[in-house]
């Protein structure tokens, strides 16, 4: 949903997508670490952070990116 508010933006530039998927994934992280998930991966904020960027870029932001690279 980052990704196609990104592209509803009237910049409209696919080179942002990565980026927004990537700091709404550190964002989500970091509330899953503080809802208390059952499951959640991570202990620390830190780690909550990498995993929900990680999450955030696994979604759409790789696929953006190697699109970027071709380019």
């Amino acid at each position: 949903m980052v990704g196609l508010i990104v592209k509803a933006t009237p910049y409209n530039n696919d080179k942002y997508i990565p980026i927004a998927c990537g700091v709404a994934g550190g964002l989500l992280g970091i509330a899953g670490l503080y809802l208390c998930l059952p499951d959640f991966p991570a202990s620390d904020p830190l780690t909550a952070v990498a995993v929900g960027i990680v999450s955030g870029l696994a979604a759409t932001g790789i696929n953006q990116a190697a699109k970027q690279l071709r380019q």
